[in-house]
């Protein structure tokens, strides 16, 4: 049993070592767009003052957001960026008035002009709730610039109506799109991280989401790996036009790495970072709001296969609960190699984590909690196929539609 026991915390071990040495650096949080933006404006060969600036129209899905649209419509009102924008808010079936928030936010800007308000349409079977507002605001988009015949716009920004943009946020987004001709720029927004709960498992919900799409793998357009991050998508519209519109990933739950992945499949460059001011205002208060916000799409990143399922549980079990666990096996044992096995390779887990945990500016320890915090998500995987099986499907602002 012993040897058994030492086998699977070496194998633990090795899988760590192979993580941080050879998995697209994911553990690093460097590859941030206010990191990037320093570079560039400090790069005498920057010519994006010069060069005509694009035209922007963003659109905003949004349904029962009357509470934060003052502060973060406000924030996308008022960006920095010199060129055109136009943006265009997708009022869901809202009950709590979220048009009217939008509209005397702009009116207190005197910005009225740049604000325009759709009525979303009743939701057409095969379509997720999000995306079919969001299809609905670039349709309106095409529709206003063919009656007026103006020029359409050469990017949409795609956020949502939680995301409090940093005032430099878009001319970030589009100098980096304009200089490195990418046609699709993402960037992972800081998400909230005040109550207990958010400060034990969102920045692990980060690191198991860039261990999943190492950013610099899906930044090299050598490499098969896309993702983006829903809060904050700059597209070109040839891009999306090249795809075939937001139609084709309309049943998408995980919907901005199916974007990603149709863009990168059709040739186009992505790039995918953090965002160290741009933040999303989106509270998660309890364990149980932010176990709804996993168990909603766990199973489907796995394809909903059972096999994959198995797989990631017992994988999560090897590569973070193992080495805890046998660790304080083996010192109830007083087998010493078990100890040290499983110490070293806890460790090694600990510090990957460290820069995320730093990141978000929380306090140290929590990065030696990886193993149980892996273990809640895990728990959370499995609620998520649990409830895929029972026919529960996903949801988006209180909706809730099928997993197919």
């Amino acid at each position: 049993m012993d040897r058994i026991e030492l086998s699977m915390m070496f194998l633990s071990l090795g899988i760590w070592i192979g993580l941080v040495s050879l998995w697209g650096q994911f553990w690093r949080t460097d590859l941030q767009l206010e990191v990037s933006d320093e570079l560039q404006t400090s790069s005498k060969a920057s010519k994006f003052e010069m060069d005509r600036l694009p035209t922007v129209c963003a659109v905003i899905p949004a349904r029962n957001e009357a509470d934060l649209l003052p502060i973060t419509l406000r924030s996308l009102l008022v960006q920095d960026y010199p060129g055109s924008l136009s943006v265009f808010l997708v009022d869901d079936h809202s009950t709590d008035g979220t048009d009217h928030a939008a509209k005397e936010t702009a009116q207190a800007l005197g910005l009225e002009q740049k604000l325009h308000i759709v009525a979303a349409e009743s939701l057409p079977p095969g379509w997720s709730g999000k995306l079919w507002a969001i299809e609905q605001g670039i349709r309106f988009v095409e529709t206003l610039h063919t009656q007026s015949l103006q020029q359409a716009p050469e990017y949409f920004l795609l956020t949502d109506a939680d995301i409090q943009h940093d005032t430099a946020n878009l001319r970030q987004l589009v100098t980096k799109a304009v200089q490195e001709d990418l046609d699709l720029v993402s960037v992972m927004v800081r998400l909230r991280c005040e109550s207990f709960w958010e400060k034990m498992l969102i920045p692990a919900f980060v690191f198991f989401f860039q261990k999943l799409y190492p950013f610099r793998w899906v930044n090299d357009s050598t490499k098969r790996t896309a993702a983006a991050a829903g809060g904050c998508i700059l597209i070109r519209r040839e891009a999306l036009v090249r795809i075939g519109g937001i139609q084709v990933v309309r049943q998408a739950l995980i919907d901005d790495c199916a974007l990603a992945d149709a863009v990168k499949s059709s040739g186009g460059r992505i790039w995918l970072g953090l965002s160290a001011f741009t933040q999303s205002l989106r509270p998660y208060p309890t364990l149980a709001t932010i176990w709804d916000m996993v168990a909603r799409t766990a199973f489907t990143q796995l394809n909903y296969s059972p096999f994959l399922l198995l797989g990631t549980l017992l994988g999560m079990t090897l590569i973070y609960i193992v080495p805890l666990a046998g660790a304080i096996v083996g010192s109830i044992t007083l087998n010493w190699e078990l100890v040290a096995v499983g110490l070293l390779t806890w460790l090694l887990m600990t510090l990957a984590y460290l820069s995320t945990i730093r990141f978000y500016q929380c306090s140290p320890w929590l990065a030696c909690c990886l193993p149980g915090i892996a273990f809640l998500y895990t728990l959370m995987t499995l609620d998520s196929a649990l409830r895929h099986w029972q026919g529960r499907g996903g949801a988006w602002k209180g909706r809730v539609y099928s997993d197919h």
